[in-house]
């Protein structure tokens, strides 16, 4: 078994235990390094403000002046550290972030990070419009001496297809003039328990030197980092991790369905095996999953697989299981108002909470857009509450406000979707019928679960 250590030397080959970095030239690493951060989302954000915090100087650089205004009126979704970082960052006389538009400006990076995000497109196949464009422009002005980390979630061989082959075109050599690695991003966003300066990081250069420069320079985010023989391998890492996840939710959420039909409750069941110490790592139900990472990347590498023809039936599965998911939620809905005598058509419905999880003001993939737009669709009168988020689009384009104040309305079933800090419990308990997708509510009276 692998072990975490602290990250390697360049004069370490690569088959060795890593060790504490001994940086292979200023630099890379050193008092002046030079870093330059291509895509400034909820991963880039965080990292460049982690580098920053790491003693480099950064240059963010996204092609979109909204988000850049964004970022300086404050108006990113931060943890409160982070938050607090980039004010007194972005205050100083000299600050260690600048924040451009200007993709030429990479050629003065002594390190470039690639983090933009590679979602799916309707059709469940790899979207890598972000991200060609996005290496297109680091290899256009890539120069010698450079280390080039590519960071975003893709299939295996994106690094050599996007970054390698392209600069070995420019005429630059990678291993000797430029230096290429993967090395996936480690962000959770909204849980500063994995903050990015405690989570471990994996990498994979195309050459011992590349993996080496590339870890000397991750080891001014985190003292952890554990190297790799390629970048596929690097590649193939990331796509485990988060395809472990999707296979484990799909699990528990199939345990949540057979529970409620021998009446137990789910939650103690998951609570009581993950009383045992090894063997065993508690997922939880939920209505669905949301965000770029489990409903996504998986779809990376099923798309490869079957680029080859070949079959991964127990991925293929669970993703089927995840997908349905926010039906099944639907369907629940209209059982338990056909069970109190009301039609779908009609029935006052309100979702509590819409993001993809708690405290993150993010609803990309949010199995609630997909419930809905399935209410919607069946005639019902659909409203939204949540702290974070002011408006939600349909999958039909339709636009809705979120309420202001859910007790100035009756509702026939609020369904809890995501348990936001600010969701009153006390008003739930008085609801008619409440639809508990997050399995984690106790005490209301009239609690259902899907």
């Amino acid at each position: 078994m692998s072990q975490l250590l602290p990250a390697a030397r360049a004069d370490v080959p690569t088959t060795a235990p890593v060790s504490p970095v001994a940086p292979p030239e200023p630099a890379v690493a050193g008092p002046g390094a030079r870093t330059a951060v291509v895509g400034l989302g909820y991963v880039g954000l965080p990292t460049s403000l982690a580098l920053v915090a790491g003693g480099a100087r950064v240059t963010g650089v996204d092609i979109s002046p909204d988000r850049l205004d964004d970022i300086r009126a404050d108006r990113a979704d931060l943890l409160d550290d982070d938050r607090s970082r980039l004010r007194e960052t972005l205050r100083a006389t000299d600050p260690a972030l600048r924040l451009t538009t200007a993709v030429a400006e990479i050629a003065d990076a002594d390190t470039v990070l690639i983090c933009v995000p590679t979602p799916v497109d309707r059709h469940l196949a790899p979207d890598l419009t972000a991200l060609r464009a996005a290496c297109a422009a680091v290899v256009a002005h890539a120069r010698p001496g450079q280390t080039i980390v590519l960071t975003s979630t893709s299939y295996v061989g994106t690094t050599r297809e996007l970054l390698v082959e392209p600069l070995a075109a420019r005429g630059l050599r990678v291993g000797q003039e430029v230096f290429v690695a993967f090395a996936p991003e480690r962000v959770d966003p909204g849980n500063d328990r994995h903050r990015q300066e405690l989570t471990p990081r994996v990498v994979g250069g195309t050459t011992p030197e590349c993996t080496a420069r590339a870890a000397a320079a991750l080891a001014r985010i985190t003292p952890l980092v554990h190297r790799l023989g390629s970048p596929e391998a690097a590649e193939m890492t990331k796509l485990l991790e988060n395809t472990f996840r999707a296979v484990n939710i799909a699990l528990a959420n199939e345990f949540a369905d057979l529970c409620r039909d021998l009446h137990l409750d789910v939650t103690e069941v998951i609570d009581g095996a993950d009383t045992k110490p090894y063997g065993f790592m508690a997922f939880q139900p939920g209505p669905g999953v949301g965000g770029h990472c489990i409903p996504c990347d998986p779809h990376y590498l099923l798309w490869q697989v079957r680029g080859q023809r070949r079959e991964a039936p127990l991925i293929e599965t669970a993703m089927r299981g995840i997908a349905a998911r926010p039906r099944r939620v639907v369907d629940r809905i209209r059982e338990l108002l056909a069970g109190a005598g009301r039609p779908l058509l009609g029935a006052r419905v309100l979702l509590a909470g819409v993001t993809y999880k708690p405290g993150v003001a993010d609803v990309r993939e949010s199995p609630a857009l997909e419930i809905i737009g399935e209410l919607v669709r069946a005639g019902a009168d659909v409203a939204f509450v949540d702290d974070l988020v002011d408006t939600v689009r349909t999958p039909d384009g339709q636009l809705l406000h979120r309420v202001a104040d859910p007790a100035d309305r009756e509702w026939d079933l609020v369904v809890v979707h995501t348990r936001q800090s600010g969701l009153d419990e006390a008003w739930l308990r008085g609801q008619p019928m409440v639809l508990d997708a997050t399995y984690r509510l106790t005490g209301l009276p009239r609690r259902e679960v899907v």
